[in-house]
């Protein structure tokens, strides 16, 4: 459910409620109540959030399992620093 994949990510980025409510402009109630299930964000915040955590939409609402990560937006420099990461941890399995 989209409200569990808001909070996953949410917290992969040690964001707070507030920390996320502030990226996108609205309240900390509304994070609140999207990850207790009692409202639904909107498509802006869908997009938003997808953007923030570099994800599709489709992984945020659990149409697609597979976690794309975007680099869009990345110097070279900070694509290098998560391609060495993505290499050291392949080697380690």
């Amino acid at each position: 459910m989209i409200h569990e994949r808001i909070k996953m990510l949410r917290e992969q980025y040690n964001y707070s409620q507030a920390d996320l409510a502030k990226h996108l402009g609205i309240a900390r109630t509304s994070v609140l109540a999207w990850e207790n299930q009692t409202s639904v964000p909107s498509m802006k915040h869908i997009i938003e959030m997808a953007k923030l955590f570099r994800v599709t939409t489709d992984y945020l609402l659990e149409v697609d399992n597979k976690r794309l990560l975007s680099l869009e937006g990345l110097t070279d420099e900070e694509i290098n620093i998560i391609c060495g990461l993505l290499n050291y941890f392949d080697k380690s399995e």
